[in-house]
C-alpha cells in the first residue's frame, strides 16, 4: 500500500470508510466487520474513518474495540456536528464551541483514545460562524485532544475563512464518477491552500461496481432504497455511465470498482478516497486499485465517454441535503 499525505498528515493511499459496518446499509455483523478491519490492516491500509452519529455511536465503538486488538500505527478519522435521535434519520446541525468539546469528549471515550488524529466538522451549520467553531476546534488541538481538523461538504468561502483560523488539514466530499461537483471550486481552493481531499462514497455507494440493476431491491434499513439516484427510473439512466467504466475494465483486465477509483487516484496525490466496505472480498479488490495505473489517454477516453451522460437524481432525500457545500 502507498501512503499520501493530507496536507502534513501522512495516510496510506486508500483509506477505509466504516459508516455501513454499523448502520445505512441493512443488517450489520460486528463480528464480520472486525475480519474486514484486521485485513483492511494487513493490505496496508491505516486510515480508518468513522462519525459519531454512525448507529448513533455504534461504530465509534466498534473502531474503539478493534483498536484494542491492534497494534499497527493507525490514523483514525471521526467527526461531529450532525445530531441525530436514535432509530431517526432527521437530523439537527450543531457547530457550537460547547457541543464540539461534549462531542470530542464523547468520541475520544468511546473510541478509547487520548487524542483524534483527524477531526472534522461533519457539517457546516451556516448559522453559526464558522470561526467560532474552528477557535474552539483550535483548543483542543492546543489541549492534545486531536491533532488535525477538518470540514465535511463546505464551501470554498467557507473552507477559506475557516482556515484563517487554524490550518485545515483535509476536506472530506463526495466525490465519484457520477459526483464531480467539487471540481469546479472546492478542490482548487484546497489546491490553492495546501489541504488534502476526502473523497467519500467514491464508488456511489456501490452502484459504480456494475452489481445494480435499475430493478435491485434493497434490504430492510438500506437507505439507498430512499436515495433518489437508484430509484428504478434513474437508476436506468445512471446504468449508461456504468457500463462505460465496464467496457474499460473489462479490457484492462480489472473491475469497474477498481477503474473508479483509480481514476480518483489519477486526480491528484492529495487525493485519499475511502472506499466502505463489510466484505474482505471487496476490500481486497479496493484495496488492489492502488495497482491500477490508468495513462492520461485511458482517463481522458473514460472522461470522454461519459461526458454526454446526465447524472438523474440528487445525491440524497431533501433531509440528507441538508448541510451541503455550506
Amino acid at each position: 500500500m502507498r501512503r499520501r499525505q493530507l496536507g502534513n498528515l501522512d495516510v496510506s493511499a486508500m483509506g477505509l470508510g466504516c459508516m455501513g459496518m454499523s448502520e445505512f446499509y441493512g443488517p450489520h455483523d460486528d463480528e464480520e466487520s472486525m475480519q474486514v478491519l484486521h485485513r483492511a490492516v494487513e493490505l496496508g491500509i491505516s486510515f480508518l474513518d468513522t462519525a459519531d452519529i454512525y448507529g448513533p455511536h455504534l461504530n465509534e465503538k466498534l473502531i474503539g474495540r478493534f483498536l484494542q486488538q491492534c497494534s499497527a500505527p493507525l490514523q483514525i478519522a471521526t467527526k461531529f456536528g450532525i445530531v441525530r435521535k436514535p432509530g431517526e434519520y432527521a437530523r439537527t446541525i450543531d457547530n457550537s464551541p460547547a457541543y464540539a468539546r461534549a462531542a470530542c469528549e464523547g468520541s475520544l471515550r468511546r473510541l478509547g483514545v487520548d487524542c483524534i488524529d483527524l477531526y472534522y466538522v461533519h457539517r457546516v451549520n451556516t448559522q453559526q460562524p464558522v470561526e467560532e467553531t474552528m477557535q474552539a476546534l483550535a483548543e483542543l488541538v492546543d489541549a492534545g485532544k486531536i491533532r488535525h481538523i477538518g470540514l465535511c461538504e463546505v464551501s470554498a468561502d467557507t473552507l477559506r475563512r475557516a482556515h484563517a483560523v487554524h490550518p485545515v488539514t483535509a476536506v472530506q466530499t463526495e466525490y465519484s464518477l457520477w459526483t464531480r461537483d467539487v471540481e469546479e471550486h472546492i478542490l482548487p481552493a484546497c489546491r490553492e491552500l495546501g489541504i488534502g481531499f476526502v473523497p467519500y462514497s467514491p464508488l456511489g455507494r456501490g452502484f459504480l461496481t456494475g452489481t445494480f440493476s435499475a430493478s435491485t431491491e434493497f434490504a430492510d434499513g438500506d437507505f439507498r432504497a430512499n436515495l433518489p439516484r437508484f430509484k428504478e427510473e434513474n437508476a436506468r439512466q445512471n446504468l449508461l455511465l456504468v457500463e462505460r467504466v465496464q467496457a474499460l475494465a473489462e479490457r484492462l483486465g480489472c473491475t469497474a470498482a477498481q477503474i473508479s477509483l483509480a481514476w480518483l487516484l489519477t486526480k491528484g496525490d492529495d487525493i485519499v478516497p475511502i472506499p466502505g466496505t463489510r466484505r474482505q472480498h471487496y476490500l481486497e479488490q479496493n484495496a488492489a486499485a492502488v495497482d491500477v495505473v490508468l495513462s492520461r489517454e485511458q482517463v481522458v477516453e473514460l472522461e470522454s465517454a461519459i461526458a454526454g451522460l446526465p447524472i438523474a437524481g440528487e445525491r440524497y432525500t431533501r433531509e440528507g441535503m441538508k448541510g451541503l457545500d455550506a
